[in-house]
């Protein structure tokens, strides 16, 4: 089939390759010059399937209240009186029960162990190379109430199978030497021994280079305007450089696919959740984290990818505002000089901000619509670097007819009736 997938960033990459393989024709379109140029370009470059949580969760409603007074929140809410932005917040907060996170707990880590599994074959057939490393995830916590809160976290794990490590401050510092000097602010830890880590961009590109090998086209710089239907199903892509026909679309564009998708009649619950990073280059490897540390207390993580530092983190609900306030990097460099002291040069840090398309469940929206030739592959919030492989592997197999490795019928648009 005749494949044109909307937007060029790590999920519509993915989806690309995993159709090609599948010997469909594809095209990809996208506003950017390249490709992974927004919310894929910066993120804090963890693959953590284990640590795949909704936001929404029992107690946040609690806890935002508490953050609107920290100097270093990792929740940051500025007023705004629009309806989409009011709507999400109400549907996150009535998912902030222990019963509904459990059940999106479980699907995400559904979606990210298998997505894991996909990169893990697609690194071993292709040799693709990101700056990977294989050495787990380590969530920190700074107090005792948050060590005792990972209690539902680990029954989530234990019922999916996922191994699991829980360490006083020692274990931490004997996972991750560069805590060693710091092991008295942390009072334990929760390890993830086969997460991974790597640099999302990169990945990107070079998969872009093995889809261009098998056939596929990418249209850069090309503004999408709409969708054309009729008949009850999707006949074109409106662009700025004309009409675009297709046997079966495909909209990956992140924060963006609501706006595309509401002529259609279609309600994507997808909100753009801001988020920020900085990248420093090591100059004390001693000191440097191994693999990717979660500082619990500002919800921040710390990578290592290859001779640089990425700390990323934040969860901003302003609109699709991309400005970089200052209080914001100054919370980052809190988190890893706190942590991490002198492992990077702050001096050469670069600051970048994206918006990540979350969902109110945290779940990605993926699969068919009620237009027969349209598929969703979007919503995937902070975890569409660990989640893009598994999702662009579902969504080709759910295009192709074929019946996917996992359960599928909970991911689709249709949940939101």
């Amino acid at each position: 089939m005749n494949i044109v997938i909307l937007g060029a960033g790590v999920i519509g990459v993915t989806s690309a390759y995993y159709l090609a393989k599948a010997g469909h024709t594809v095209t990809v379109i996208d506003r950017q010059p390249g490709p992974a140029l927004e919310t894929s370009f910066g993120n804090a470059g963890e693959i953590s399937p284990g640590y795949s949580s909704p936001w929404a969760a029992p107690g946040i409603p609690q806890k935002a209240l508490k953050w609107l007074f920290m100097q270093h929140a990792p929740l940051i809410i500025r007023p705004r009186a629009d309806l989409a932005t009011l709507r999400w917040i109400a549907a996150m907060l009535r998912n902030c029960t222990s019963a509904r996170y459990a059940l999106n707990k479980g699907r995400m880590v559904r979606l990210a162990e298998y997505s894991r599994d996909c990169l893990i074959a697609l690194r071993e057939e292709t040799g693709i190379a990101y700056d990977h490393r294989t050495q787990g995830t380590l969530q920190v916590f700074r107090a005792q109430k948050q060590l005792d809160g990972v209690a539902k976290d680990i029954e989530v794990l234990e019922a999916d199978g996922v191994p699991f490590e829980v360490l006083d401050a020692a274990g931490c510092a004997a996972a991750e030497p560069g805590l060693a000097p710091v092991k008295d602010k942390i009072v334990g830890g929760l390890r993830l021994p086969n997460d991974e880590t790597g640099d999302c961009f990169m990945f990107t590109n070079e998969l872009f280079a093995l889809c261009e090998k098998l056939g596929v086209k990418f249209r850069f710089g090309v503004d999408i305007r709409g969708l054309r239907h009729a008949g009850g199903r999707v006949v074109a892509v409106e662009t700025a450089a004309g009409d675009v026909t297709a046997d079966i679309f495909v909209a990956a564009l992140g924060s963006y696919t609501p706006a595309l998708l509401a002529p259609l009649g279609l309600k994507l619950p997808v909100y753009p959740v801001k988020g920020y990073s900085i990248t420093l280059p090591i100059v004390n490897e001693a000191r440097a984290p191994v693999s990717t540390v979660m500082d619990e207390t500002y919800k921040v993580a710390i990578t290592r990818l290859g001779s640089r530092i990425r700390v990323g983190g934040m969860a901003e609900i302003a609109g699709f505002s991309r400005d970089l306030p200052p209080a914001r990097r100054a919370t980052l460099e809190h988190s890893v000089e706190d942590l991490f002291g002198g492992a990077g040069d702050q001096k050469r840090a670069t600051f970048w901000s994206g918006l990540r398309p979350m969902t109110p469940d945290g779940t990605p929206v993926i699969g068919a619509t009620r237009y027969p030739n349209l598929f969703l592959n979007s919503g995937h919030g902070t975890l569409g670097w660990t989640m893009a492989c598994g999702s662009g592997r579902v969504l080709a197999d759910l295009v192709s007819g074929a019946k996917p490795d996992i359960r599928t019928d909970d991911l689709a648009i249709d949940r939101y009736r």
